[in-house]
């Protein structure tokens, strides 16, 4: 067994580092506060490092003799543009200086709007501040990958979905709450759509299974990702399950999505990837699945500890 580093205790980062604590390895998880996510319990084997990742110096010295960097850490969305290229900078950089592999958790904004399935061998083509600044971010370790100075991976996901999500997506706080009691639920653009939706529990396993395959170094990856449905067929399949069904899905009104940007700064920063809401939104994740072992869990098992977690989630508080 290992010694890993996760920058980040998000949804991504808490799944990874619990998944390497499972599987024995020693795992030192980096963040601004040093503590778990709202007072919640660290996970057995897993111990909290307080700096500020943006450090390249301090960061390295956290990761000495680390064999992966698992980078799942990301400003507010506000803050991309400000603050991704020195994150970025000192990942690279301890990376660097340490020798561990570096595995970067990305998204998809970087592609921009694309017409057809996603697939990694697509260009960086984001028209919007973010998407760049993310693509940015990858282009960045990779040259350095290729000059023979670090070993990186990068590994994308869609919008999350399952257990621990309870932000920033169609089917977290906006939709369960409300679909948990039966009420009708609004959502962002098209409910028609096909739209891609990564289980998080599939992301964690993606991040440690590529740290140790060395045919994975120098590229992008998409997460394996259960085949697309729309928001209204989720929710759905979420309200079957949880018993509450049906539930009536509406989208929201331009004119009511734009006043409701006014007190949201989550709905204004989203504005640039709303493309990805309108319209088919579909993520090809084959080339991974040819490669490596790791599978999209089935979509019943996804819903099943999806509803079962926030069924339980008012009670741990």
């Amino acid at each position: 067994m290992s010694f890993h580093m996760v920058v980040g205790y998000g949804p991504a980062g808490a799944a990874t580092a619990r998944l390497l604590a499972e599987q024995g390895h020693t795992v030192r998880v980096v963040t601004r506060s040093g503590r778990p996510a709202q007072g919640g319990a660290a996970a057995p084997g897993v111990e909290h490092v307080a700096l500020d990742a943006g450090d390249p110096a301090r960061l390295a010295e956290a990761a000495r003799g680390a064999a992966a960097i698992h980078g799942c850490a990301a400003p507010p969305l506000a803050q991309w543009t400000a603050r991704w290229p020195a994150l970025a900078s000192s990942l690279c950089a301890a990376a660097e200086s340490t020798g561990a592999v570096l595995v970067m958790l990305g998204n998809l904004y970087g592609y921009g709007p694309v017409a057809g399935p996603l697939t990694e061998d697509l260009p960086p083509a984001a028209t919007g501040p973010k998407g760049r600044v993310r693509a940015a971010a990858w282009e960045q370790a990779r040259a350095l990958h290729e000059a023979g100075r670090i070993r990186a991976v990068e590994v994308r996901a869609s919008d999350f979905f399952g257990p621990g999500v309870t932000d920033g997506g169609h089917l977290a706080a906006r939709v369960m709450p409300g679909l948990l009691k039966g009420r009708s639920v609004a959502v962002l653009g098209e409910p028609d759509a096909p739209h891609s939706w990564t289980y998080l529990p599939d992301v964690a396993r993606a991040l440690v299974e590529v740290a140790g395959e060395e045919r994975a170094w120098g590229r992008a990856w998409h997460v394996p990702t259960a085949p697309a449905l729309p928001v209204r067929a989720m929710v759905e399949r979420l309200a079957a399950q949880a018993g509450t069904g049906p539930v009536a899905v509406r989208r929201l009104s331009p004119a009511l999505l734009g006043a409701a940007a006014l007190f949201s700064p989550l709905l204004r920063e989203l504005r640039e990837v709303r493309y990805q809401f309108d319209r088919p939104f579909v993520v090809d994740s084959s080339a991974y699945e040819a490669a490596f072992t790791v599978r999209a869990t089935p979509l019943e098992e996804q819903v099943e500890a999806t509803v079962r977690w926030w069924r339980e989630r008012p009670r741990e508080r």
